[in-house]
């Protein structure tokens, strides 16, 4: 089988952390005359008058850097790029902290409610975006996940050609990862246990869902603590499945507090309300670097304010940050 050729370099820097778009016209033809035909054709979602808008303004270029006018005649398998127009955003309040730098990887102390990488209304609001642009790495990527709502540690990728050897890190169950968590208290739950079973995640549904089946998710739950009618939680997950923790502790009468999901899924909150975050904390993460052989440990820097500074969880709204994110 043929391999698809590599896309060209872009003429046009990232903005803000976000790449342009990149489009390329049929090596085949069609009945395109001009290029600004096939955009407004090819491009339904974005309306005609913003496809004339770009191109009157010179902000659609070819492979060298030119602006494609609106009488440019259609090129098959031209390379195209121009900026998408970003969602308006609600900027996020929190410091995200490296905690680790160098050729390989990036590890970072996520706050709560900034989402790892691009996706839907949040798009410059995240984690990868902000270190792109802050640190000077366009081709910085995510070795792994981490839910919006989650705080704690994330790992990123500096050189695309290691990505590979560090999600297979996560894809093999070669990082030892430990979490913390803040929920109710309930004696009848015996605990330390394991759950194990098998979790669904369907397209376009918010909520994951436990049904029969072979086991696909693993959970080891610990009860560090207790107070007030709280526990603190140490949560060891041995799989990495949609809200896996989030799902079993609700399926043990647990739900993390702050958790807008499980058990039920609540109306969502105004974009700009940070006053409850899930109490949820990527705590520590452990593993041997797949590339130098060299052992790391890390930990979180942040606390679960339900359990740190319980008052202050349920009636302060965070101050915004200042200062630089890096």
């Amino acid at each position: 089988m043929r391999r698809r050729s590599a896309a060209p370099t872009s003429p046009l820097p990232q903005r803000l952390g976000v790449d342009p778009v990149h489009l390329r016209l049929p090596v085949t033809g069609g009945p395109w005359e001009t290029v600004r035909a096939y955009l407004r054709e090819r491009l339904p979602a974005v309306a005609a008058d913003r496809v004339d808008g770009l191109l009157r303004a010179g902000e659609v270029v070819g492979e060298d850097g030119r602006a494609v006018g609106v009488a440019e005649p259609f090129r098959p398998g031209a390379h195209l790029w121009f900026y998408r127009e970003l969602p308006e955003e609600v900027p996020v309040p929190f410091v995200l902290e490296v905690l680790h730098r160098d050729e390989h990887l990036v590890v970072v102390d996520k706050p709560h409610f900034l989402a790892t990488t691009p996706r839907g209304r949040h798009v410059v609001e995240t984690a990868l975006c902000r270190l792109r642009h802050t640190l000077g790495l366009p081709a910085l990527s995510p070795a792994h996940r981490l839910d919006r709502l989650t705080a704690g540690l994330a790992m990123f990728v500096v050189r695309p050609e290691d990505r590979g050897a560090y999600q297979s890190l996560f894809k093999d169950r070669l990082v030892r990862k430990e979490y913390r968590a803040v929920a109710v208290h309930d004696p009848a739950v015996e605990l330390p246990r394991t759950v194990r079973s098998h979790i669904v995640k369907e397209r376009g549904v918010i909520a994951a869902r436990e049904v029969d089946g072979p086991p696909n998710s693993e959970s080891r739950i610990e009860l560090i603590e207790r107070r007030d009618g709280l526990g603190h939680y140490l949560l060891r997950p041995s799989t990495g499945r949609t809200h896996q923790l989030r799902l079993h502790m609700s399926g043990l009468g647990l739900p993390i507090l702050g958790d807008p999901v499980y058990p039920v899924v609540l109306p969502e909150p105004a974009p700009d309300d940070f006053r409850r975050p899930l109490q949820l904390l990527s705590a520590a993460m452990e593993f041997t670097d797949p590339l130098t052989g060299r052992p790391y440990r890390f930990e979180s820097r942040r606390t679960l304010a339900a359990w740190s500074d319980r008052d202050s969880w349920w009636t302060t709204t965070p101050a915004p940050r200042s200062g630089d994110d890096a």
